[in-house]
């Protein structure tokens, strides 16, 4: 058992990296929140002082702001949407017996460790170019004509690149809660006659709750900030301009970083309705 000798030891020992954490958190956001107040501009003028709310107002007036919100939750939501059921299909499969699962299961993983940019590369040119894309030859096979899909379907194309790159996290934490699964429930249940469906829905779904609360809220805390696909293959047009990528534009392209560092304030209080709304309402299931 600790004693109170011991914990204040480690409580001095922990100090040092608590106060680097907060350091490294808390400074950059100060700087935020004090830029957010002034208008500097680097290339004309520098610092020319202070004008209150007039970049929240100006940012949140903007025509590009609330279709910037909307572009955001959609991709969130997407991906959200098809890692969990593909993640959830992914991970039965891959805990049934079959020859080669070890290398199946490192295969399934590995787009997780690609790059973003790398990734987006390899989906615009490889897979979504309508000329030389794998897409555009199966539509030609088939007798249809191939799709410009950055242009004719923005949002579904970074969705789908996104989720290629993340349906590995979800599958892999899905899968491990799969294996911990008490096969002699699955026994019973079967052994009672019960058809796979309802086993699926009444013992396997509810046994995965707890994992899909944790991919919701970790992927829903990265996919908020996306941005690298984005640019790599868009570049923010079409539609799919992102709450991120608008700060982006307004802090490196127009060199307003008064006026960026008022969206970063925007997408931190967007960040935490989203975290506060899936804690309440979903995180419920980690204290069941």
């Amino acid at each position: 058992m600790a004693t109170q000798h011991s914990r204040s030891a480690a409580r001095i020992m922990m100090a040092p990296a608590v106060i680097l954490l907060l350091g490294w958190m808390l400074v950059p956001l100060a700087m935020t929140l004090l830029f957010s107040f002034k208008q500097y501009l680097p290339l004309r003028g520098g610092d020319l002082g202070w004008v209150g709310f007039e970049n929240y107002v100006r940012f949140v007036s903007s025509s590009a702001f609330w279709p910037s919100v909307q572009a955001t939750l959609v991709i969130v939501g997407g991906v959200l949407a098809i890692t969990i059921c593909f993640g959830v299909l992914l991970a039965m499969l891959l805990d049934q017996p079959f020859w080669g699962q070890g290398i199946v299961r490192i295969l399934v993983i590995a787009p997780f460790f690609v790059m973003p940019t790398v990734s987006a590369l390899v989906w615009k040119n490889m897979f979504m170019d309508p000329v030389n894309g794998l897409f555009a030859h199966l539509w030609k096979f088939f007798g249809a004509d191939p799709v410009v899909w950055l242009s004719e379907a923005p949002l579904f194309s970074i969705v789908l690149i996104v989720s290629w790159q993340w349906l590995p996290f979800a599958t892999l934490i899905l899968l491990t809660a799969i294996q911990s699964l008490d096969s002699e429930q699955l026994e019973a249940s079967e052994m009672d006659g019960a058809p796979p469906l309802k086993r699926f829905w009444f013992i396997i779904l509810p046994h995965l709750s707890r994992a899909i609360t944790v991919v919701l809220l970790i992927q829903t805390i990265f996919l908020l900030s996306i941005f690298a696909e984005i640019f790599v293959t868009t570049q923010g047009s079409f539609g799919t301009r992102t709450l991120t990528y608008l700060i982006f534009q307004r802090v490196l392209e127009s060199q307003n970083v008064g006026l960026g560092s008022a969206g970063g304030v925007y997408a931190i209080i967007l960040a935490n309705i989203v975290a506060i709304f899936l804690m309440r309402i979903v995180g419920k299931n980690l204290d069941a």
